[in-house]
């Protein structure tokens, strides 16, 4: 029965670090696609660090990722920015390699 447990606490702890490693990549993700967002928007470097912050915050309202592109969409466009839903979410596809490509380079 002891080999069992043991089994189970490791999937267990393999579980939760692979919950935990994909919430900081989607939470990286989010904070590239605040960045690119407000590059086109033609912030600040200091209003873009707080836009990027206000992207990654947005992702706690609901699950998925509609309440990430709502945000930045709607924001771009009262910017008057050019944009559509198709253009965000492959934005957030690309965003999503490179922060996967960060972490790997990091790990």
């Amino acid at each position: 029965m002891n080999g069992f447990d043991d089994r189970e606490k490791a999937f267990e702890t393999k579980f939760a670090k692979d919950q935990e490693l994909a919430f900081r990549v989607t939470a990286r993700r989010n904070r590239l696609l605040g960045e690119w967002a407000a590059s086109l928007m033609g912030l600040t470097k200091e209003e873009t660090d707080a836009y990027a912050k206000a992207v990654v915050q947005a992702d706690f309202e609901e699950a998925g990722d509609e309440d990430v592109i709502r945000k930045v969409l709607g924001d771009l466009v009262s910017a008057g920015v050019d944009m559509d839903d198709a253009r965000i979410r492959a934005a957030l596809g690309d965003k999503m390699a490179e922060a996967r490509r960060q972490f790997m380079q990091e790990g």
